[in-house]
């Protein structure tokens, strides 16, 4: 505790001085004050309108599918604001919330039970006498692990002094749900089955009824929102790990998002970052945004100043200026040859594809090279292939008509050659971003089975959770083993050391039953 100055012997200059220090301390506190004042608002504001949306009658364009998806997505909202809203709160704030008990279906009793014991490591009361152990208190949790739903028990003995009536407990173990009946394995296996296994919330509804257990998909909307506010954190954090890296790759999709209270979709967009197959870490960071915009790239980027591997998508352009340099991707450009052909059988485009052909026997025979060897190898082999396709390119675009569609297979290579060509002066850089179309595939797939997005801020949780199942498996981890682990480490784990949790960086905590 800093000791109190004696004002009395303080100097008029130092007096100043700590006056001057104590009022920026207050005017400090006012601001965090203010908002966090301001962060409630908001927060208790969406709240407000989530819950009118969720019992107001639904819009008639809505069939029982999209009904149900959108009462997940709402339940999934509150949860997350909420949990927002307790850590916003001081202690005071919170504790005069209202409280509402919930009513929880007992557990099936014929489900098996795992005792866990909570006693105290010293049962020596502080006067000297021995404690007694006079009662107990007993919750239980529905666990899961793939393919077994059982129950752990957890036992918290009390224990007394008769002499000076002390009472002590051990205190209930930290959860990312806190007095909730889930344990990290049940909400793993949520998570995954939805995100990686694309099982709507209603569908795993009907799962655990056939295992006999009650589990509203209210109930398990608010599991995913809590969960997806607690992991935000670690996908942050692996943002920042992604962005030191020199060469990344970058794409973007479409989504359908829906939001509450309005009868139609508009399109949002999922955008995809992740290092290259050559790089030592192995990452995806995806990004919700509500439009295409290129700002939107832009900010993810921020500073970042390297190379990245994307289409011809203007969006990029704007960076392309600010330090970033384009590397362009072959398979768009064989692409355009290969459609070509297809459509008319074209002699010309069939050469071209035998050119493009030999740059990518080159990459296949180089893939497990070092950077400094696999570039050496791309100068005396594919730099020859890519000189004479350059020059045959621009001989041929004089003989065919302007608006043909071989003009406009020609054109898109040849106006971006130097894009196209980068990566044979770095070994580092691969030759196409089809590294990057392979990562946001799984947003293809559970688009449809989500349909659309709910908001914004769902779209957000799903792109920090999928962030994370999509970087485990790069990693060759069981996506339910990751965040098992992770899920239970996560209300203990430090701050300074969440890195450690990482997927590139995790190891398990515990060996896992899986």
């Amino acid at each position: 505790m800093t000791q109190r100055p004696d004002l009395d012997q303080l100097s008029a200059e130092q007096l100043r001085a700590l006056a001057t220090e104590l009022f920026d301390r207050v005017e400090s506190k006012e601001r965090a004050l203010v908002y966090r004042d301001a962060v409630i608002e908001k927060l208790t504001h969406e709240v407000a309108i989530l819950k009118r949306h969720k019992y107001a009658r639904r819009s008639e364009q809505l069939d029982a599918v999209q009904g149900k998806l959108l009462d997940e997505l709402i339940d999934s909202d509150l949860a997350a604001i909420e949990a927002e809203l307790d850590q916003a709160m001081t202690e005071e704030q919170k504790a005069a919330r209202p409280k509402q008990q919930p009513k929880r279906t007992p557990l099936p009793p014929e489900l098996p039970r795992t005792l866990i014991h909570h006693e105290p490591d010293n049962t020596q009361c502080q006067c000297g006498c021995q404690l007694k152990r006079i009662s107990e208190d007993v919750s239980e949790k529905l666990d899961y692990v793939p393919g077994e739903f059982t129950v752990e028990r957890h036992i918290r003995g009390k224990w007394a002094c008769d002499k000076c009536e002390t009472l002590i407990q051990t205190p209930v173990p930290p959860q990312v749900i806190d007095k909730g009946i889930p344990t990290a394995g049940l909400l793993a296996q949520v998570l995954v089955a939805k995100y990686a296994d694309h099982l709507p919330l209603y569908r795993q509804e009907r799962i655990f009824g056939r295992a006999g257990l009650e589990i509203p998909r209210s109930t398990l909307a608010e599991w995913v929102g809590a969960c997806g506010v607690q992991l935000q954190p670690l996908a942050d954090a692996l943002r920042n790990a992604l962005l030191e890296h020199n060469v990344l790759h970058a794409d973007e999709t479409p989504v359908s998002m829906l939001a509450p209270g309005k009868k139609k979709t508009h399109k949002a967009y999922v955008w995809a970052y992740c290092t290259t197959p050559f790089s030592e870490l192995k990452a995806t960071v995806y990004d919700f945004t509500p439009s295409r915009a290129g700002e939107h790239a832009r900010t993810f980027l921020g500073d970042w100043q390297g190379k990245l591997v994307c289409d011809d998508y203007a969006g990029y352009k704007a960076g392309f200026g600010n330090g970033i340099t384009e590397i362009g991707c072959m398979a768009h450009a064989r692409r355009k040859f290969y459609d070509l052909h297809e459509a008319n059988k074209s002699e010309l485009a069939a050469k071209a594809l035998e050119y493009i052909g030999g740059l990518y026997e080159v990459e296949r025979d180089t893939k497990e090279l070092p950077a400094d060897k696999r570039r050496e190898i791309r100068q005396t082999r594919a730099k020859p292939i890519a000189d004479a396709l350059h020059q045959w390119m621009l001989a041929h675009r004089q003989k065919v008509p302007d608006g043909s569609g071989t003009a406009k297979a020609l054109d898109y290579s040849l106006k971006r050659w130097a894009a196209l060509t980068r990566y044979l002066n770095d070994g580092a850089v691969p030759i196409d971003n089809n590294w990057v179309e392979n990562q946001i595939r799984p947003w293809a797939l559970g688009r449809s089975n989500w349909l659309f997005a709910g908001s914004l801020r769902s779209g957000q949780r799903v792109a920090a959770v999928m962030t994370l199942i999509q970087s485990a498996k790069l990693n060759g981890h069981d996506p339910y083993a990751y965040l098992k682990d992770v899920l239970t480490r996560l209300p203990t784990q430090k701050n300074n050391a969440i890195d450690e949790m990482l997927p590139h960086n995790w190891k398990p905590a515990t060996p896992d039953k899986v």
